[in-house]
């Protein structure tokens, strides 16, 4: 929307001539005067040098030119340059990239399309919206602070377009100065290279299957009674209901053995082509190189079908999952995420599930607000619906209880969506307010709730008292039969 995000200013460098050089004790006194974090000894070595040119300073601001001007020093010479300047500063630098000194893109937008910044006299126009942006940091920020997390993303996105209009990777970076180490954690990009295990999201797309391609009523009925065992594993649930669930109770309830159930009665065949269909299974396609591949178990076994159907041992981005849901939710059109913007949006044709399988998708997903897991997401005047996944770390091929991933992926108004919104937390511990909890709940549920709110009138997006709950004719349906 009009914003700048990163351009170049021509700006002064400083070399020195030392065969010019009049005084050159004086004029290293001086220079170090103007730079505090020049070395004395340094500076005057290369004022002393036999050398005809050597580099004092790069880039300096207004102010240090005419200091320098001061000195009154014919050897000192300026030379003039372009630098890269990021007026936004870190608040979407996972996104933007950064340049070298010598202006080449080093991540992001700026590495990704390099040769065009530099050769067209038009600007590169993203989808970004910086109003958007501000707090979509913000709460991910807060929920990180919280919780005393390790990291943390979220990205707000057009279901029907594919375009990315916020997104932000948590610890970020000073693009004016990045860090050198590569392996820093506010320099990993934890949007699109991160692959993580996601929980029971993943429930979403094997919910989605079954009722696609098995065309079962959600009448159906899976015994949850007893954990299920295979292969030396045991699955069980978070909190047992211990009796037979409909489909839309194993979903607001986030069932795995139901879950499990549903899985065995798709097959591997179908989940898996489904999976990919979605753009979950391989390398996803995007407008930066800092691009992850997902983690696919090899072989794939009729256990890892089971694991798989509830976020378990298979491990993706979050871009990756928040497109794939855009398309369950959007009427079940496919579509791409993307950063840079296009003169007329192109709406995606490739379909994926059937209008009906979208609207129930729609209906669990709010039930999972407005009765489920994700209450705490719930907002007045804006129905949210989505989908809850706490899911333990693989930590050097071991799950460790104490280190989780927290994630809720959701889409609003649910009953028509426009947007999909995500937010997942990193390593969350449970705080004075969360009863000893830190689960998606209530750790990344209650994000997601207060960006909405906040983003709703940016969107323009009244808030709608009178909407009409999608999720209450299924909700009945549930208590009605929940007792059989």
């Amino acid at each position: 929307n009009g914003v700048l995000l990163a351009t170049s200013l021509k700006t002064a460098s400083l070399h020195a001539d030392p065969k010019m050089i009049l005084n050159p004790v004086d004029t290293a006194k001086g220079l170090v005067k103007i730079f505090p974090d020049m070395s004395y000894g340094e500076v005057l070595k290369k004022l002393q040098s036999e050398k005809r040119f050597v580099w004092i300073k790069r880039n300096l601001t207004p102010k240090e030119q005419k200091k320098i001007l001061e000195i009154g020093e014919p050897g000192l010479v300026f030379d003039y340059d372009y630098r890269r300047f990021y007026p936004q500063g870190d608040l979407a630098s996972h996104i933007v990239g950064y340049s070298n000194i010598d202006g080449k893109g080093q991540a992001g937008i700026e590495r990704s399309f390099d040769n065009l910044l530099k050769t067209s006299d038009r600007p590169l126009q993203l989808t970004i919206d910086i109003r958007l942006q501000h707090i979509l940091r913000r709460e991910v920020n807060e929920a990180i602070k919280s919780f005393t997390a390790k990291a943390g993303v979220g990205i707000l996105m057009d279901v029907h377009t594919g375009e990315v209009l916020a997104a932000t990777s948590l610890p970020d970076f000073n693009p004016h100065a990045p860090s050198s180490d590569a392996n820093s954690p506010e320099m990993f990009n934890r949007l699109t290279l991160g692959m993580y295990e996601l929980g029971s999201t993943f429930k979403i797309f094997t919910t989605a299957a079954l009722l696609e391609k098995k065309s079962f009523p959600l009448s159906r009925k899976y015994d949850t009674t007893e954990p299920v065992r295979m292969a030396g594993h045991t699955i069980h649930d978070y909190h047992p209901e211990k009796r037979p669930l409909s489909i839309p109770e194993i979903f607001m309830v986030s069932s795995n053995i139901g879950t499990v159930h549903m899985a065995q009665d798709l097959g591997t065949d179908s989940m898996t082509k489904f999976f990919a269909d979605l753009g979950l299974m391989s390398k996803m396609s995007f407008d930066i190189d800092e691009v992850g591949s997902p983690i696919i178990p090899s072989p794939w076994r009729e256990i890892n079908t089971l694991t798989a159907s509830y976020g378990h041992g298979i491990a993706v981005s979050p871009m990756q999952l928040i497109t794939a849901t855009s398309a369950i939710v959007n009427g079940g059109i496919k579509v791409n995420a993307h950063l840079v913007k296009q003169e007329n949006e192109p709406i995606a044709s490739t379909r994926v599930i059937s209008q009906q399988t979208s609207l129930k998708m729609r209906q669990l997903m709010r039930l999972v607000v407005s009765h489920g897991t994700a209450r705490k997401a719930n907002v007045d005047g804006y129905e949210i619906g989505g989908k809850t996944g706490t899911a333990q770390k693989n930590v050097h091929g071991r799950y460790d209880a104490g280190k989780r991933i927290a994630t809720f992926v959701g889409a609003f108004p649910i009953d028509d969506p426009k947007y999909a919104v995500l937010v997942m937390v990193d390593e969350p511990n449970p705080n004075a307010k969360s009863y000893g909890y830190a689960t998606a709940g209530w750790v990344a549920a209650p994000a997601v709730g207060k960006i909405v709110s906040s983003v709703g009138s940016i969107l323009g997006m009244k808030p709608d008292m009178d909407a009409v709950d999608i999720s209450d004719p299924l909700m009945k349906f549930v208590s009605e039969k929940g007792g059989e």
